[in-house]
C-alpha cells in the first residue's frame, strides 16, 4: 500500500511538471504567414495560448508582422496579456492608421477607446479633427463623447466649431448643459406657427 501511494506521488509530481512545462503551439502563427524572423521574436517573449490565438486572429485580418509584434510588446509593457485584437481590428477596419491603434495599445486604453474612437468616424468628421479628439482622450484631457459630439452635429454645429468646444476642456455638466440650449433652439426653430389652409365651405 505505502508502495503504491509513493509511485502516486511521484507520478503526480512528474505530472504537474509536464503541465508547466507544456509546450506552446505554434503552428496555427506560423501557417497565418507571420515571417519566421518574427516569429522568433514572438517566441523570445514566451506568449500564453490566448496571446498566439490573438496574434493569429490580428495576421488572418491582415495585419503586419511589425503591428502584431508592437501591440505584443505594448500589452507586456503594461504587465498583462495581448487580448485586443478584435479592438484593434475594429479601429483597422475604421480607418484608423496603426500608429493610431499602437498609440492607444501604447496608453493600455485601446479596449476603453475603441469603441468611441469608431463612432468618431461614423459621425463623419475628418481625419484630423478625429485624431485631435482622441489624442485629447489619450492623454487624459476632458473630451466630449461621441455621443455628445453627434448631437452636436445635429443642431448644425459645424466640425471647426466641434473642436473648438472639444478644445474647451468642458466639464460633462458644462458640455450636457451647452448641447441642451442648442437642442432647445433647434427643436424651437421647427416648432413655427404654420397655417392650414382648408377648403371653403358654401
Amino acid at each position: 500500500m505505502r508502495n503504491s501511494l509513493l509511485l502516486l506521488g511521484v507520478a503526480s509530481v512528474v505530472l504537474t511538471g509536464c503541465q508547466k512545462h507544456a509546450q506552446i503551439d505554434y503552428t496555427a502563427l506560423d501557417q497565418s504567414g507571420m515571417w519566421s524572423s518574427t516569429l522568433d521574436e514572438v517566441k523570445a517573449l514566451k506568449p500564453s495560448d490566448l496571446e498566439i490565438t490573438q496574434l493569429t486572429k490580428l495576421k488572418h485580418a491582415g495585419a503586419s508582422d511589425d503591428f502584431c509584434l508592437a501591440l505584443l510588446r505594448a500589452a507586456r509593457a503594461h504587465k498583462h496579456e495581448f487580448s485586443n485584437a478584435d479592438s484593434a481590428m475594429d479601429l483597422s477596419r475604421a480607418g484608423y492608421s496603426d500608429a493610431q491603434i499602437l498609440e492607444m495599445a501604447q496608453s493600455d486604453q485601446i479596449d476603453i477607446l475603441s469603441g468611441d474612437a469608431v463612432m468618431l468616424k461614423l459621425i463623419g468628421l475628418s481625419n484630423t479633427t478625429v485624431q485631435e479628439i482622441m489624442h485629447r482622450r489619450i492623454v487624459g484631457l476632458p473630451t466630449l463623447t461621441s455621443e455628445q459630439i453627434g448631437r452636436l452635429k445635429n443642431t448644425g454645429m459645424s466640425e471647426k466649431q466641434i473642436l473648438e468646444v472639444v478644445n474647451q476642456g468642458l466639464s460633462e455638466q458644462q458640455a450636457e448643459t451647452l448641447i441642451a440650449q442648442r437642442e432647445a433652439v433647434r427643436n424651437h426653430s421647427n416648432t413655427g406657427f404654420v397655417r392650414v389652409r382648408g377648403r371653403k365651405t358654401h
